[in-house]
């Protein structure tokens, strides 16, 4: 049997369940790739298996290296809004015959592993703190 190619393996993915857009995939791809070299960085090693953890970790510091502030409206427009999301896409893949995982690998490892409110979104929030000083027009002052 031929080896499947990804896109190839994405189409398939994506005819059986629809959930997740496309470029999803495309992306999780790329960011399991940016968590194997901060790995080799890291730790001066390529190989091994990346648990769902260190996965979801990658997922996290790429998605805020790549859409910043915008992280949160990318991937609820790619239908992602939880870490359980991630481990469901990783699983298709995993079906598809593209990933690999050990007997030990579940969906439910990636489940409830962070708020995506709390890791993408609240880094971006002002405090207090540092509206105190804005004055301007487009400040409304009180009258």
């Amino acid at each position: 049997m031929q080896p499947i190619g990804f896109q190839d393996a994405i189409e398939k993915v994506i005819t059986t369940d629809p959930t997740y857009d496309r470029e999803a995939y495309n992306f999780l791809r790329d960011a399991l790739e940016y968590t194997v070299k901060r790995r080799k960085k890291n730790r001066k090693e390529a190989g091994g298996h990346v648990s769902a953890q260190e996965l979801l970790e990658g997922f996290r510091l790429y998605c805020l290296q790549e859409f910043g502030p915008m992280t949160v409206t990318v991937l609820e427009q790619w239908g992602i809004s939880t870490s359980e999301d991630v481990g469901k896409m990783v699983f298709n893949l995993v079906n598809a015959g593209v990933f690999g995982a050990t007997e030990e690998d579940s969906v439910e490892g990636f489940r409830d592993i962070y708020d995506f409110d709390e890791v993408f979104a609240r880094p971006f929030r002002p405090t207090s703190g540092n509206l105190s000083g804005l004055t301007g027009s487009f400040v409304k002052t009180p009258q």
